[in-house]
């Protein structure tokens, strides 16, 4: 595993520009011009990411600029057949090809090492999967050395703006303007924009109801279909509640015992759950930040969905109950902010440690960004228009333990400026994400 190469894009001090969208009607995506940097040097390149967030419009427009790649689905049953009978055969008769859902053959990654070894041009395969594939042991040898890793994820609000995600690079150089003509809209453009999440297709339903309907149909696919290439588990049926469970309990601290007993499970067989549904790209535990990295392993995780209007939707939370729902409402837009940081971290060159704080006095900062060079960024999430010196009491906390090591600390809030509140310390518009 250690031999995979892992590029997730280009240095967080050189912000990508965002792409132009090659079709009428598509959205840039900012991985493109990393994903055909990697296509110039390795022999295979691998788009990992949940189902509907893009990944096969991406590569079939990344297969088409580049030309002469054919295009093969696992979903296709018959190919999926064949593939599974004799996937050597089926990789030698390849020259250069856009592989879709390769998860549901992961012999064939072998039968692709192989091909590869006999012939390492660069660029000849365009995988996608949609699950982690890495963490299933029986690919991560497969293409050690081989292959380089990317992970997209649905559509960042700077995607869909068509701006550059340049939001952590202006907070580690504390450049923020005092205002910003995208930071003007309204409250209810940002609960619009939250609720409506990142998935493309979810995005195109007008209503909460109809959004409501696709997670519906959509955790149902999953289950039936993508479940089965993963893992191996008795009571299929208990993974739609755990995720229910998940939706119910997001930006919390998660105690498996705990959701067990809603479930009638036990704890071991929840956490099993929800490793799958990490493998899924559907949730993500966000582990404990603390000054002794060992200790990291005994703090509570929080749990985090990867998309805002997934979560929402799951929880039934509209336009309507946001505004007398307010711990609702806080615990998706922290979701929220927790999947536009890990966009912006796909960007990045650099292996970021994202956590959150939180000690025994229950002091604590919802996101912690710890930099290779162990640089520490704090963002701290209100759901509200006005800030306090208050807010800064976590952020004031972290920078007191991290000393020198601490370079800003933010409070996002619902806002339209800028402002300083002291020496590291920003209140920044939730809008600049």
């Amino acid at each position: 595993m250690d031999d995979i190469e892992i590029r997730p894009g280009r240095p967080m001090s050189h912000p990508p520009e965002a792409p132009s969208a090659s079709a009428p009607g598509l959205i840039a995506r900012h991985l493109a011009p990393v994903l055909n940097e990697a296509l110039q040097d390795t022999p295979a390149v691998l788009i990992n990411g949940p189902r509907q967030c893009g990944k096969t419009t991406l590569a079939q427009q990344l297969a088409s600029e580049r030309g002469d790649m054919a295009y093969l689905t696992l979903d296709d049953p018959n190919l999926l057949a064949a593939v599974q009978q004799d996937p050597l055969g089926f990789a030698r008769q390849l020259d250069r090809a856009v592989i879709d859902e390769v998860q549901r053959a992961p012999q064939l990654l072998l039968a692709l090492k192989l091909v590869i070894d006999q012939d390492r041009r660069p660029g000849r395969f365009l995988l996608t999967g949609s699950a982690n594939l890495m963490a299933l042991p029986q690919i991560a040898d497969s293409l050690a050395g081989r292959l380089a890793l990317h992970t997209l994820l649905p559509l960042s609000q700077a995607e869909i703006q068509g701006r550059p995600n340049d939001f952590l690079q202006r907070a580690q150089a504390q450049t923020w303007p005092l205002s910003h003509p995208l930071w003007a809209a309204p409250q209810r453009d940002t609960v619009g924009q939250v609720l409506a999440g990142g998935y493309p297709e979810m995005r195109q339903r007008p209503t909460a109801a109809r959004r409501q309907a696709w997670a519906k149909a959509y955790i149902q696919t999953l289950v039936e279909r993508d479940v089965r290439d993963i893992a191996q588990i008795d009571q299929l049926h208990q993974l739609p509640h755990t995720l229910a469970v998940a939706a119910a309990q997001c930006g919390q601290l998660f105690n498996a015992t705990q959701a067990g007993a809603q479930l009638g499970l036990n704890g071991k067989t929840v956490d099993k759950y929800l490793g799958i549904l990490e493998k899924l790209f559907l949730v993500q535990r966000l582990p404990a930040w603390s000054h002794n990295e060992l200790s990291r392993l005994i703090k509570a995780p929080k749990l985090h969905f990867l998309d805002a209007g997934l979560q929402a939707s799951m929880t039934r939370l509209s336009s309507d109950l946001v505004f007398n729902q307010r711990a609702r409402w806080g615990a998706t837009l922290e979701t929220w902010v927790h999947a536009e940081l890990r966009k912006a971290l796909s960007l990045s060159a650099d292996a970021w440690f994202l956590s959150h704080y939180r000690d025994k006095d229950q002091v604590e900062v919802d996101f912690v960004l710890e930099s290779p060079l162990r640089q520490i960024m704090g963002i701290e999430v209100k759901a509200a228009a006005t800030v306090q010196a208050s807010d800064f009491k976590g952020l004031k906390k972290l920078q007191s333990l991290t000393g020198d090591a601490f370079t800003t600390g933010i409070v996002l809030y619902d806002g339209t400026q800028a402002l300083s509140f002291g020496s590291g310390l920003w209140a920044v518009p939730l809008s600049a994400l």
